[in-house]
């Protein structure tokens, strides 16, 4: 659905981003993370043919950015980090006026806006005055109108930005949702964990270079090289823990309190036989988990010294 090639964009000697590679398909949600001027908004406005590269290429469904952007227009959706409201026009007039924009006609028109005011839990708000929403609801209204012309792909540009916390959960439900309608979206922000429970992919940018491009799964892999279990048994704690320390997928051994904690050997994946050695010796399990990751945890340790990431290179832009 969204490819780019080598993907760059310079202003004289300042590079806002560099060499972006991206390869989504239909239903994922790319959450797209870096500080504010890290190169955002620059990639996003790129694959919605609303700025050109200095070199590189992007495809939308197959379609050059450079010869199809009319097309690509049709079948992108993109919402500005900012972006106005008329003060005199309803929530209903607003969305119809940019139905109109695509030309959306008749019935058809009042339909469309009907369902996405549904979509985004705005009907209720239909003859207010666009101007008197809140934060949350704005935003709620702007993705409203980026959905009209029912896009296959969505670029939304910190829409959680601002938001309450009410309001940010929210947001994300509904992201959710799209996604699981076959959306493929790329959703940025400066703040990790407002993107970490609803993406499938992710990708770290700073300073114009993308550090970090992958699945949260394989994020998840690159960060752990040992699996680590949590294990609690009725009684006799100590004795467990020995007979694990003896298990030669086993590389340590930890007691606390009311677990063994135990970490496995590089490469260890399936540790389904500690649990049976440890019934056929007598134990009752009360727990038996593998510790978690959250990709916060994995943000930190993929960043560590990210600073450092194009220092040598002239600089970039805000975007």
């Amino acid at each position: 659905m969204i490819e780019t090639q080598d993907l760059t964009k310079k202003y004289g000697d300042l590079y806002a981003i560099r060499s972006i590679q991206l390869n989504l398909e239909q239903g994922d949600l790319f959450g797209f993370i870096g500080p504010n001027g890290a190169g955002k908004t620059t990639t996003m406005r790129i694959i919605a043919t609303l700025l050109n590269p200095t070199w590189g290429e992007a495809y939308v469904c197959g379609n050059s950015i450079y010869t199809k952007a009319k097309e690509i227009r049709r079948l992108v959706g993109y919402m500005p980090d900012f972006f106005g409201v008329y003060d005199d026009m309803r929530v209903i007039e607003y969305l119809e006026f940019f139905a109109a924009a695509y030309r959306i006609r008749g019935q058809q028109r009042r339909k469309v806006c009907d369902e996405m005011l549904q979509i985004v839990d705005l009907d209720f708000k239909r003859d207010a005055f666009a101007n008197t929403l809140s934060r949350g609801q704005t935003q709620r209204l702007g993705l409203a109108r980026t959905l009209l012309h029912d896009p296959q792909v969505l670029l939304l540009d910190e829409p959680l930005s601002g938001l309450d916390p009410r309001a940010r959960i929210e947001m994300r439900n509904l992201l959710r949702r799209l996604g699981e309608m076959g959306k493929t979206i790329i959703v940025s922000s400066h703040i990790l964990p407002e993107l970490a429970d609803i993406c499938n992919k992710i990708g770290i940018i700073d300073r114009g270079v993308m550090s970090v491009n992958a699945t949260v799964a394989d994020v998840m892999r690159q960060v752990r090289q040992h699996v680590v279990l949590h294990i609690c048994v009725r009684e006799n704690l100590e004795t467990a823990a020995r007979l694990l320390e003896n298990h030669p997928s086993v590389d340590s051994v930890e007691v606390r309190k009311d677990r063994v904690v135990v970490t496995l050997k590089t490469g260890i994946a399936d540790y389904s036989v500690l649990a049976s050695e440890l019934v056929q010796n007598g134990h009752r399990l009360t727990m038996f988990r593998e510790e978690e990751i959250n990709l916060e945890s994995a943000f930190m340790a993929l960043t560590r010294g990210m600073g450092a990431v194009g220092e040598s290179s002239p600089g970039t832009t805000a975007g």
